[in-house]
């Protein structure tokens, strides 16, 4: 190790998240090591590269790059994050605040999940803020279109996001019946029809293989294993994991529904290895003793575990939802079990794993090759009669 080689960690505010730095003087083995870890991202302003900070990704770092270089805290980074402001104050009068904390209000009375609360208020504040001074009862369907032509599409928002921003429209307008908003007349963008992404069994086998890390093993294989989604993986708690009936209860998912799904034999080495050697306290994954581990942290790990696998399939752990149903589809499992285990509330949810699947492709014979056999065992009838005159 070049002992006059030094790594330089420590924290900064970046887009509003408090981000890992490493710096240091350039240097080809670091930056090989870094660029093949994967999930960095160089940072020209801050001469450095960002990671997403977490204990954990604290400690990686520090191990993979121990060998190559000696590592410094920069503890007085740590120090500026307090003074720093999280975003900038939206500039909405007070009267405009108050509506929309009682537009909050009004949706934990109806009920709903803490995210759908999460996003609606950020659209209706954000539209507010838009309209500056113009009165709420005035507000009418065309300052919904505008916004969405002057804010929507310059940043090219998704559909999806436009489509949510018209459903907190629509909730708004019926808290606020003195606005001249018309929301039976406000029509959402078409979903894009777009086909999961999935990965055979083949390389969900390599992914695993490659992923060097006990925990981030254990993640995955848990993912794939049980179809669950990402927020239900982190707010799954160790209690709820029964290890005697195979199963595991998650709580409270989409939708606020309960379910059941299964504890996969093959994974339970690889479950006892991982909770003997980490001893999770609370939840299955935690970042910090008994704190549920971040979702950012666990799409990083796949992208770089994707990358040393040689998967060129842009994958996110959803990918592994959408492999296990496919999986089980091609397997024979009846689609409205497989309705049942993902959690769906509709089966045309379910149904799109049947335009994915191999085995409902391998079925269809394609007309080239029945064309191609056609050709082929006329000639040979043909070279049977030559040969049978002669």
């Amino acid at each position: 190790m070049n002992n006059k080689l030094t790594v330089t960690l420590g924290k900064i505010l970046y887009k509003n998240k408090i981000t890992l730095l490493i710096t240091f003087i350039y240097n080809d083995p670091i930056i090989s090591k870094i660029r093949n870890l994967g999930g960095f991202k160089w940072s020209k302003s801050n001469r450095g590269w960002l990671y997403p900070f977490s204990n954990e990704n604290l400690n990686m770092v520090q191990q993979e790059l121990s060998n190559l270089a000696s590592i410094r805290f920069d503890n007085s980074i740590y120090n500026t994050l307090a003074t720093k402001p999280i975003r900038k104050p939206r500039n909405i009068s007070e009267s405009n605040k108050k509506v929309i904390r009682s537009f909050v209000k009004y949706l934990e009375g109806k009920r709903y999940g803490e995210s759908t609360i999460k996003t609606y208020f950020k659209y209706v504040a954000d539209f507010i803020e838009h309209v500056k001074n113009k009165p709420l009862e005035d507000l009418n369907n065309r300052d919904v279109e505008l916004f969405i032509e002057e804010i929507f599409i310059p940043k090219k928002y998704s559909i999806s996001s436009q489509r949510l921003f018209v459903s907190a429209i629509k909730i708004f307008a019926i808290f606020l019946p003195e606005c001249k908003i018309d929301g039976l007349k406000l029509a959402r963008p078409y979903k894009s029809k777009k086909l999961p992404i999935v990965l055979s069994q083949g390389e969900i086998i390599n992914l695993i293989r490659c992923t060097k890390n006990l925990k981030h093993r254990a993640i995955l294989a848990f993912i794939y294993s049980s179809g669950m989604r990402i927020g239900e993986l982190i707010n799954l708690e160790l209690k709820d994991i029964d290890i005697n009936r195979s199963q595991v209860f998650v709580r409270n998912s989409k939708g606020r529904k309960d379910r059941y799904v299964g504890l996969a034999d093959s994974f339970r080495p690889l479950l006892s290895n991982y909770i003997n050697t980490y001893e999770p306290i609370r939840y299955f994954a935690e970042g910090e003793p008994s704190n549920k581990y971040t979702a950012g942290s666990i799409r990083l790990f796949l992208k770089r575990s994707a990358e040393l696998a040689g998967i060129k399939k842009r994958i996110t752990p959803h990918s592994l939802r959408h492999s296990y149903a496919t999986h089980l589809l091609e397997h024979g499992t009846d689609i409205r079990l497989i309705q049942e285990l993902l959690g769906h509330s509709r089966p045309e949810t379910t149904m799109i794993y049947t335009h994915v699947s191999n085995k409902s492709l391998m079925a269809i014979s394609n007309p080239l090759d029945v064309a191609v056999k056609n050709y082929k065992s006329k000639k040979k009838n043909e070279n049977d009669s030559i040969n049978y005159l002669k």
